[in-house]
């Protein structure tokens, strides 16, 4: 129960400037087989959603230090990425009207090892939910916003 009040309460010291804060969440929870048994042990899962304020191994080397159970990551291939604002793919993004902002879901671009957005089309709410789907207006409007984007680099 106390690393699980960890995970809920700790805040890392950095934040990025574009993607905020690390934020971590207890997830699934299995314990207990009967009601009136204390169980043996305890399982539970931890979404953590990295920055680019550290690097996963940092955020993995916290985690470490401030918990007594046992912690296994799931994989430290998908990195955060982030990039500046003086960018000439953020200023050109700009130029044509988009709102930037840091996603808090994980995409291929992760494995990107260059400079990058991620930009539509659709709307980022409708991301990763059931049933997400996609307007045709707004494939449309993708298309034609790719191609402003290339005009202005």
């Amino acid at each position: 129960m106390h690393d699980i009040e960890w995970f809920k309460t700790f805040r890392f010291p950095k934040a990025s400037p574009m993607l905020g804060e690390v934020k971590m969440s207890v997830t699934v929870i299995a314990a207990g087989q009967a009601h009136n048994q204390v169980p043996a042990e305890c399982k539970f899962t931890v979404d953590i959603r990295a920055t680019d304020a550290y690097t996963l191994e940092e955020i993995l080397a916290i985690v470490q230090q401030n918990v007594s159970c046992s912690i296994k990551a799931r994989s430290l291939r998908l990195r955060p990425s982030a990039l500046q604002m003086d960018h000439p793919l953020a200023k050109a993004a700009k130029e044509i009207g988009k709102q930037l902002y840091g996603s808090p879901t994980t995409s291929d671009q992760a494995l990107i090892p260059v400079p990058s957005i991620k930009m539509g089309p659709g709307d980022s709410a409708r991301s990763h939910t059931a049933e997400e789907f996609i307007y045709l207006h707004e494939i449309k409007n993708g298309i034609s916003s790719y191609i402003q984007l290339i005009q202005c680099l």
